[in-house]
C-alpha cells in the first residue's frame, strides 16, 4: 500500500487533463479549504458515490496516561470529522478492486 501525497495527486490530474500543475494545485487547495470551512461551520458534506463528511461529538471518557500507566485521566468532550464512504466507494474497497488510472476518470462524478 502506497501513500499518495497531494503533490503526486496534483501531478496525476495535471498529466491526465493537460493542465499546469500549479493550476490543479490551486483548484485542489480551494476545494480542500472550502470543505474545511463548511465543516468548521457544522455543515455536512455529501458527495454521491464518494461519501459523507460530518462533524460528530466524541463523549468525555476516562483514559490512561501511557507515561504513568496507573493514573486515570479525563479525556474531554471534543468534535471530530467522521467520514462514511458512499456505496460505490465501499463496494470497490470491499472487493479490493482499485480502478486503474484510465478507468478512474468518471468513477466518482
Amino acid at each position: 500500500m502506497a501513500t499518495v501525497t497531494k503533490k503526486k495527486l496534483v501531478q496525476q490530474i495535471a498529466n491526465r487533463k493537460g493542465m499546469h500543475p500549479n493550476e490543479v494545485r490551486g483548484l485542489l487547495q480551494e476545494f480542500l479549504d472550502a470543505m474545511t470551512d463548511y465543516l468548521a461551520e457544522g455543515d455536512r458534506l455529501e458527495f454521491r458515490d464518494f461519501g459523507v463528511f460530518e462533524i460528530v461529538e466524541r463523549k468525555q471518557k476516562i483514559g490512561r496516561n501511557p507515561k504513568n500507566p496507573g493514573v486515570a485521566i479525563v479525556i474531554p468532550t471534543r468534535k471530530a470529522v467522521k467520514f462514511t464512504p458512499g456505496k460505490k466507494m465501499k463496494g470497490l474497497i470491499e472487493e479490493g478492486k482499485a480502478p486503474s488510472n484510465s478507468t478512474m476518470q468518471g468513477q466518482f462524478a
